[in-house]
């Protein structure tokens, strides 16, 4: 598989300005600095081919099809990538770690670690297509 990997550009402090949720996930993207809004602007385009909806919900981006799919959210030593059925999907991505409610799973992502924005892409479809034929994760 193809790799890409992300500079090596350091944000010289945290990754979040300080501030209210975003009103937007543009918003979200512009509060962010260094290798985090990097990584999450890459994240984005990796899996908009998806098709969920793109929302500000909890103070990050969240996917929505047919109830929550997957999410992005910066933190400051980390991105976060997680999937609210990502425990199906451990077998594409033995990285994503289990934890919470509805079979939650998340990779979490840090300034070096390598990403295959195919298999985010993939991921993402996946996860879309668990919510279309299961319905939404939060009403079981």
């Amino acid at each position: 598989m193809h790799r890409r990997r992300r500079s090596d550009r350091s944000s010289g402090g945290a990754g979040l300005k300080a501030g209210p949720p975003p009103e937007s996930p543009d918003a979200y993207v512009a509060s962010l600095t260094g290798w985090q809004r990097e990584c999450v602007t890459q994240l984005r385009q990796a899996v908009q081919s998806a098709g969920a909806e793109e929302v500000i919900k909890w103070g990050h981006l969240v996917y929505l099809s047919g109830g929550p799919a997957f999410l992005i959210r910066a933190e400051d030593d980390r991105v976060i990538f997680g999937f609210w059925r990502g425990q199906r999907l451990q077998q594409l991505e033995p990285r994503l770690k289990s934890g919470g409610k509805y079979e939650m799973a998340r990779v979490d992502i840090g300034e070096q670690t390598n990403l295959d924005f195919e298999l985010v892409a993939r991921l993402a479809h996946e996860a879309v297509a668990l919510n279309k034929s299961l319905g939404n994760p939060t009403k079981l």
